[in-house]
């Protein structure tokens, strides 16, 4: 899990100095990564780039996002 994490959201790169914010976006981050899996864009694509579509198109997944 640790090596997807760092690859999907560049974990190791994270500077937050405060203990607790930085158990808080670990945990949303994990949060984030289970969504990721289970949600179905079409084509079979890496969590990174399902990520990266998301947040280009936001209206567009929402809706799909929401019923999960």
């Amino acid at each position: 899990m640790h090596w997807q994490l760092d690859v999907t959201f560049r974990e190791d790169h994270n500077q937050t100095l405060d203990k607790t914010s930085a158990q808080n976006m670990n945990i949303m981050r994990k949060f984030a990564m289970s969504i990721l899996k289970v949600f179905d864009i079409g084509k079979k694509r890496s969590l990174k780039h399902k990520r990266y579509l998301i947040c280009a198109n936001a209206a567009k997944f929402l809706e799909q996002l929401m019923a999960l």
